[in-house]
């Protein structure tokens, strides 16, 4: 059966209760603060006023998004391929949300909030030891904030380096490229890539 109402969805799984229902929050405390400075790595999603969806890796230095104040964060735009999915989505709705990973801990740091894109030198500047400054900054009203449990990690053992793939177990970027593309030009070495890449870090 296809559910299509959110009485059919309560009926099946319930209600929250609990350290679940109560565990969020409209401000970051000293727990969300220190999860954001040690961790180098966070996925943001947004979507557009038509409801097309888009999440987006988004890493540095562990504590690379700025916590400006118990409210507002501030994460540097870093250099990518220009294709702006999720800023062009900020400007049309403003509202993203964040997903905090730190290695080799299971549990995540969730945040949903505002958003709006800055080149307030204020705002640039506080990133301008960076290899390329960014050209804008998202700046982010927090909304909700909570911790969420490691059961999605414990789950894959995505810290677990005995699951860990080998690489080669997968084509190269460049291949899947080529074939997803139908370029008749050779595909880009791993090695190559990963040169070029490293100049827009």
């Amino acid at each position: 059966m296809k559910i299509t109402t959110e009485t059919q969805l309560r009926e099946l799984y319930g209600y929250p209760s609990g350290r679940a229902k109560d565990k969020v929050f409209s401000t970051l405390d000293k727990h969300a603060i220190s999860f954001i400075k040690k961790s180098p790595f966070v996925v943001l999603s947004s979507s557009n006023k038509d409801g097309k969806h888009d999440a987006s890796p988004r890493g540095g230095l562990p504590g690379f998004v700025h916590v400006n104040s118990d409210t507002e964060l501030i994460i540097p735009d870093a250099k990518g391929n220009n294709r702006m999915d999720s800023l062009s989505n900020i400007i049309e709705t403003g509202k993203v949300g964040l997903l905090f990973l730190i290695p080799g801990v299971d549990e995540t740091l969730r945040i949903n909030g505002n958003a709006y894109l800055s080149t307030d030198t204020n705002h640039i500047d506080l990133f301008a030891s960076e290899q390329n400054p960014p050209k804008s900054c998202i700046i982010i009203s927090v909304e909700e904030m909570f911790l969420h449990c490691a059961k999605a990690f414990m789950r894959s053992k995505l810290w677990d380096t005995s699951t860990q793939i080998n690489r080669d177990a997968l084509p190269t970027m460049g291949q899947m490229l080529k074939d997803q593309l139908g370029s008749k030009e050779a595909p880009e070495t791993r090695e190559a890539m990963v040169k070029r890449y490293k100049k827009d870090l």
